[in-house]
């Protein structure tokens, strides 16, 4: 079985807690119109994409430093 990332799992762990959260309590919310909450609710979901990206990246930049480091260990 292939592990998953932790970027991946981070980012997946807060795209249920948004939805799960914007299922539970949007509907019951009276107060705003429902494009506010569709808003909202869009809003969160690029701001998890974000989060993937960001963390994506990181990760990948750890391992091209630890392959260049590989690299040099092994030309010496």
């Amino acid at each position: 079985m292939k592990k998953i990332r932790k970027s991946t799992g981070v980012a997946l762990a807060f795209l249920i807690y948004v939805s799960v959260t914007a299922a539970y309590l949007l509907p019951r919310n009276t107060e705003v119109g429902p494009t506010e909450k569709i808003i909202t609710v869009a809003v969160s979901y690029v701001i998890v994409l974000l989060l993937w990206l960001v963390l994506r990246k990181k990760e990948q930049m750890r391992e091209r430093r630890k392959k260049d480091e590989q690299s040099i260990h092994l030309k010496k």
